[in-house]
């Protein structure tokens, strides 16, 4: 039976596609569903700035009336504009091992995007870096860290039977915390501190000493991100609706930012005790009393998930990221932790890359962005 594709236009529709994916995956042990509060947000126009500068259509895939597949399209102009380029993305797209079901929903989304004026498809890729990206192609059997798709190896297949190739790939490390900081990176520390005289750290205990550190973080985030693939730079009220979205899960613990003497941010790094134990056993469903498992979890946790960084550019190469790294591996330490888990970093990003592995990190999952020519 051929699926019927349909655009998800009605509350129904969207519940259908948020929930799609939990019934997919029930069988998968390593499956992590999304917090659906924040879903509910996200695919809201009204409350997700990114709908205003880009052109999206959501897709549901029906056989006997019920949901087996969805997609999402997108066109984010801001992007597009500013890099001379008619790419149209995919994203979030969930079916059973289906290629009629996988296609037939590729195809629609291709041909959306035609009409469009677009040349190129790529994905999965959302509105910006910041989104899951990629289907994950190694390391299946590892536990699944927030914001990364966590897909069946099937879906691999059934995208490249759609004729789509390779971009790039993204590669996440593993790091052990060591029980004592090595030494080269002490005396990189011991250097840095004497060489960058006029700034200092600011540690946090609570989340409302964070807030204000918000928009300077993120417009620090917009200037060492520009120039990565992908990376769309936040406006301001993009910023505030970050914060909103995950304030309330960050440890202040875990945020160390350096601050120049005129109180100006210069560099900053973000962890956050891994939750997707918490997340699995509350369902997604922090309210009312989900929060618990994952505050439970936060403090059970041996894994700390690394977020984001960055460093101003008149301050790199001056130690600043030693200072930085040494600082969160005592603070992890402290809180018990074992290993750290880098997040998704560009293959060709060779300079983190060798960061990592200068710490012993070893590359244990990666994930791959697709393309197509239309």
């Amino acid at each position: 039976m051929k699926p019927e594709i349909i655009e998800v236009k009605s509350k129904s529709d969207l519940r259908k596609f948020i929930r799609l994916p939990a019934i997919i995956h029930k069988d998968h042990p390593n499956w992590v569903p999304p917090i659906y509060m924040d879903d509910r947000e996200f695919f809201n126009p009204k409350k997700n700035p990114a709908f205003g500068y880009s052109d999206t259509i959501l897709l549901l895939a029906l056989k006997d009336k019920k949901p087996v597949g969805r997609i999402m399209g997108i066109i984010n102009h801001k992007y597009n504009d500013s890099h001379n380029l008619k790419e149209g993305r995919f994203v979030f797209m969930e079916t059973y091992n289906d290629f009629e079901v996988a296609d037939a929903l590729i195809k629609y989304v291709e041909d959306w995007a035609r009409e469009h004026g677009m040349e190129k498809m790529v994905g999965p890729l959302g509105f910006s870096d910041k989104d899951p990206q990629g289907f994950q192609i190694e390391g299946y059997d590892a536990p699944v860290v927030i914001a990364t798709n966590n897909n069946f190896p099937y879906m691999v297949d059934l995208i490249q039977q759609s004729r789509y190739s390779k971009k790039v790939d993204l590669v996440v490390y593993r790091m052990d915390i060591p029980d004592e900081i090595p030494e080269f990176y002490q005396k990189i520390h011991e250097r840095a501190s004497i060489n960058n005289h006029g700034t200092h750290m600011v540690n946090f205990t609570s989340r409302k000493q964070m807030k204000p550190y918000v928009r300077p973080v993120f417009k620090l985030v917009n200037e060492t991100f520009k120039d990565i693939y992908a990376f769309a730079p936040l406006s301001e009220d993009e910023m505030d609706e970050f914060a909103k979205r995950y304030l309330m899960i960050l440890d202040p613990r875990f945020l160390k930012v350096v601050e120049s003497n005129e109180g100006e941010a210069v560099a900053f790094i973000l962890g956050l005790p891994d939750l997707s134990e918490g997340i699995r056993k509350c369902r997604g469903r922090l309210i009312p009393f989900g929060f618990l498992h994952v505050l439970i979890q936060q403090r059970r946790t041996k894994q700390l998930d690394l977020l984001l960084g960055g460093i101003k550019s008149e301050f790199r190469n001056s130690g600043l990221d030693a200072i930085l790294g040494v600082e969160l591996l005592k603070e992890a330490r402290k809180a018990g932790m074992k290993f750290i888990d880098s997040h998704l970093q560009l293959e060709t990003n060779t300079k983190m890359r060798a960061e990592m592995e200068k710490m012993g990190g070893v590359v244990y999952k990666r994930f791959r962005i697709f393309e197509k020519d239309l």
